[in-house]
């Protein structure tokens, strides 16, 4: 018996030794000190900070000077983009490439977004009410677009005047006439466009295209906004009336531009002198005095005009139709805007005053004459000395004093006495 408890009382304290102080030493020193460290370095200095770039990048919205990186340049232009793709689209107003094809005509698109709203013209379906009005409209962002007409919104404002646009598109288009940016090029001629859709119409003098068709008659014009002019001849409708005086207008366009006489506003400047126009057709027709463009030809003679009034007028040097007659007298024209002016010789009528004194006339050309006297312009120049006169007849007659002519009996001598 006591052999056997020498033998069981020294077994036990071994066994504990071995299992407490060899064993779990090694566990910690394996799991404190070699591996956390590594995974700590690898996070805290290595990963975060890449992710952090990473997002910073990626939240385009929210990093203000993200904006400003443009790293994808045009090579034709000098455009650049934020993202390839964008490039990518731009680069087909360049190559002309419309890749986008409709299924049901012949149309084709540069970009996929305008091949689906023409789409909307084939299907027809509009479902898309306006709450305001009756009109209706086939995409939501059309309808949205449209209830700022309601709303009055304008959230777009330039940076460079005052104004403000109910879209960013209209506010970018703007921004060119402070820039004198004109990128739609005419592959036809020299001419060039801040705006696509000015260059659109502008191709339909070469083309003779006149998509717009009067529904009353057999007229046809190259704009939309012509037709709805001449369609106010058929109906006589004039809703837009001038608060000024009592003339009312077909279109907003034509009493906006009418306003213009009441302020006395010219804002088309001539860049070539010192020239300002309250329309923009007046500055265009002004601008061939500088460009020497004669667009309109006469088909009957080798005459060319810078002014369709002018090549109309011409025309009725040669035999021809006037359909216009005077119910007054026995007189016809060839043009109604002729026989309006004619009439006023029956009714005295004298529409057109001059604000520096209290004349009138019957014919706006008279008053321009008339204001000269005023102003004391002189734009018409003899090619033969330096002399320059306020009337074109009073340079007709200085013309005699070159030529030797001395027409009606003495006429030249009292004029110049």
């Amino acid at each position: 018996m006591a052999f056997i408890k020498e033998q069981v009382e020294p077994e036990p304290p071994q066994i504990k030794e071995e299992q407490k102080e060899p064993e779990p030493p090694q566990i910690k020193v394996e799991l404190e000190e070699p591996e956390p460290p590594q995974i700590k370095v690898e996070l805290e200095e290595t990963e975060p900070p890449q992710i952090e770039e990473e997002q910073e990048r990626l939240c385009i919205g929210h990093d203000e000077d993200y904006l400003d990186l443009k790293p994808f340049s045009c090579q034709e232009c000098d455009k650049s983009f934020s993202g390839k793709g964008n490039l990518k689209k731009h680069m087909r107003t360049h190559t002309g490439e419309k890749p986008f094809s409709c299924q049901e005509c012949d149309k084709s698109f540069s970009d996929i977004f305008n091949l689906k709203t023409h789409m909307g013209t084939h299907i027809g379906e509009k479902r898309f009410s306006c709450k305001e009005c009756d009109k209706r409209f086939s995409y939501k962002s059309y309808l949205k677009r449209h209830m700022q007409i309601h709303t009055g919104e304008k959230p777009f404002s330039c940076k460079e005047c005052d104004k403000s646009f109910s879209t960013i598109s209209s506010l970018k288009s703007h921004m060119r006439t402070h820039t004198g940016e004109k990128p739609f090029l005419c592959e036809q001629c020299d001419s060039s466009f801040s705006q696509k859709s000015s260059l659109k119409v502008h191709m339909r003098i070469h083309t003779g295209e006149r998509p717009f068709l009067c529904e009353q008659c057999d007229l046809s014009f190259s704009q939309k906004s012509s037709l709805q002019v001449h369609m106010g001849t058929h109906t006589g409708e004039k809703p837009f009336s001038c608060k000024e005086c009592d003339k009312s207008f077909s279109t907003i366009s034509s009493l906006k531009t009418h306003m213009r006489t009441h302020t006395g506003e010219k804002p088309f400047l001539c860049e070539q002198c010192d020239s300002s126009f309250s329309q923009k057709s007046s500055l265009q027709v002004h601008m061939r005095i500088h460009t020497g463009e004669r667009p309109f030809l006469c088909e009957q003679c080798d005459s060319s005009f810078s002014q369709k009034s002018s090549l109309q007028v011409h025309m009725g040097t040669h035999p021809g139709e006037k359909p216009f007659s005077c119910k007054e007298c026995d007189k016809s024209f060839s043009l109604v805007s002729h026989l309006k002016a004619h009439m006023r010789t029956h009714t005295g009528e004298k529409p057109f005053l001059c604000k520096k004194c209290d004349k009138s006339f019957s014919r706006k050309c008279h008053l321009k004459s008339h204001i000269r006297t005023h102003t004391g312009e002189k734009p018409f120049t003899c090619k033969e000395c330096d002399r320059s006169f306020s009337h074109a007849v009073s340079l007709r007659i200085h013309m005699r004093t070159h030529t030797g002519e001395n027409g009606c009996g003495g006429l030249l001598v009292n004029f110049r006495n």
